[in-house]
């Protein structure tokens, strides 16, 4: 007799009266409620073929196997890993509005499923590079009329953009880099008329130096004179870098007082121009 004919052979009532027993003992284990188990008990009493009775207890343990074991107590998620970092929650930004002046999101925040940004004649920064996450999947809405929003995220993160030009720009460069099993994956939607929306992919400031440190510690223990050389320039560029990036800092920052001077001023004197109406009526 073959398997395939095992099914089709006829089931006997001390066959049911088994498969009757495992019910009862996983509804007395509370694997089984009782709605559960009037359905299976009735199902096993009309079985007619070994077929038909199998299904019915075919995910409770057989009479005598001890189930897996389950381990009741959490393990700690390593410090620094992708887990670690998306924690869920409604996230402690979810939005910006740079109106001729700016706005910055960076250091340790936790980007929400949906951040929405407004640029109108300013700029905006995201810096995801040391960021946690609400979710698994978050989405960066920009819209940049004559203004700009400049996206950062770290080595790792899996980039989409399907954001919409007009004389206007979404940068694409970063997409199509796969994501490092269980990282975030960041979709950049929106419009920019007049504007851009750019994005670049950069190491986080404390693995920068990390790295420096790392080539300076080599350095130090004896390398050859080619890798000494390469390692000094290496050491320059990124010194310079980072230069660079503070020197652009300075230079924002210092825009977007003038613009909110500018904007102070002008409230001023519309303030007083309004007065002066007021006071010839």
């Amino acid at each position: 007799m073959t398997d395939d004919a095992v099914p089709e052979l006829r089931a006997s009532d001390a066959d049911r009266e088994r498969v009757a027993e495992v019910l009862r003992d996983a509804l007395a284990e509370g694997r089984l409620d009782m709605e559960e188990f009037e359905e299976r008990l009735e199902a096993t009493y009309k079985a007619r073929t070994y077929g038909e009775l199998t299904p019915i207890t075919r995910d409770l343990p057989a009479a005598g196997v001890a189930p897996p074991p389950v381990n009741m107590v959490k393990e700690p998620v390593e410090s620094g890993s992708w887990a670690a970092r998306i924690v869920g929650g409604e996230g402690s930004s979810t939005g910006g509005v740079a109106i001729l002046s700016g706005f910055q999101r960076k250091g340790r925040w936790t980007v929400p499923k949906r951040f929405t940004c407004f640029s109108f004649l300013g700029g905006g920064e995201i810096d995801l590079r040391e960021a946690n996450f609400a979710d698994r999947e978050v989405e960066i809405n920009c819209i940049a009329i004559m203004g700009g929003v400049e996206v950062t995220v770290p080595p790792g993160v899996e980039v989409v953009v399907r954001g919409i030009g007009v004389m206007g720009a979404f940068d694409h460069s970063q997409e199509g880099v796969p994501g490092d099993p269980g990282a975030p994956r960041v979709i950049i939607t929106g419009f920019a008329f007049w504007g851009g929306v750019g994005v670049e992919r950069k190491l986080p400031r404390a693995e920068r130096q990390r790295l420096k440190e790392e080539r300076r510690r080599q350095k130090l223990e004896g390398g050859s004179p080619a890798r000494e050389l390469y390692g000094s320039h290496r050491d320059a560029l990124d010194e310079h870098r980072e230069a660079m990036d503070e020197y652009r800092d300075a230079i924002r920052r210092r825009h977007e007082e003038r613009r909110e001077r500018h904007e102070e001023r002008r409230e001023r004197h519309r303030d007083r121009r309004e007065r002066r109406h007021r006071d010839w009526d």
